[in-house]
């Protein structure tokens, strides 16, 4: 079991993780925009679903290559950080994206449920970013390190179902915001750059 602070730093990093600018929150907050808070808050339920998959496949493959290669560990340390430093690259670039106006014919609760679900499943860079992300925070003193990654797995949902939850509940103020605000969207993405090169740079100098 990870100790309470490590806990804590890695819900506070999750939750800024998911404030970033990205693909998960932007369709929370279009189809919140657009359709009203009930239908946010089901794709984000439905987000936070699909990570269970990612994090049980973490737990299990994680928890071997450690276990039983150190040169499997380096490579996927290494992979992780290369990995962590495009998506900072990405982020450095990224400008302001286009958010859609309009509307269009609600889906029912179980059809908007179902489309977070298979959104997350089905984007292999949530997958890798799991695989980079989860196992910084895992200690092999503190005991098994698929039991760990379980629960890191668990905190990142409560954290992005916070986030998410919250965008959701806000979102006619901040579609407007964003809409009107281009510079928001630039400035947020250069901190997403700096919160992945901060975390490539842990995962580099990290040792089995």
């Amino acid at each position: 079991m990870p100790s309470l602070d490590t806990l804590l730093v890695f819900f506070a990093a999750s939750a800024a993780l998911a404030l970033a600018p990205g693909p998960d929150n932007l369709f929370v907050l279009t189809q919140s925009a657009l359709h009203g808070r009930l239908a946010g808050w089901l794709v984000t339920l439905g987000l936070c679903t699909g990570l269970i998959v990612h994090t049980a496949a973490v737990a299990l493959g994680v928890a071997a290559v450690f276990q039983t290669s150190a040169l499997a560990f380096d490579l996927l340390k290494w992979a992780g950080a290369a990995y962590l430093l495009y998506l900072a690259w990405g982020a450095w670039r990224a400008g302001a994206s286009a958010l859609p106006d309009g509307e269009r014919a609600p889906l029912g609760p179980r059809a908007l449920y179902l489309r977070g679900i298979v959104m997350n499943v089905t984007n292999p860079k949530v997958a890798i970013f799991f695989l980079a992300f989860l196992p910084q925070f895992a200690d092999p003193a503190r005991g098994p390190l698929a039991g760990q990654v379980l629960v890191l797995g668990a905190v990142f949902m409560l954290a992005a179902l916070t986030v998410f939850g919250a965008i959701a509940w806000a979102a006619g103020h901040i579609g407007h915001w964003l809409r009107g605000s281009p510079r928001a969207q630039v400035v947020m993405n250069r901190v997403a750059a700096g919160v992945f090169v901060a975390l490539a740079g842990r995962l580099a100098l990290s040792s089995r």
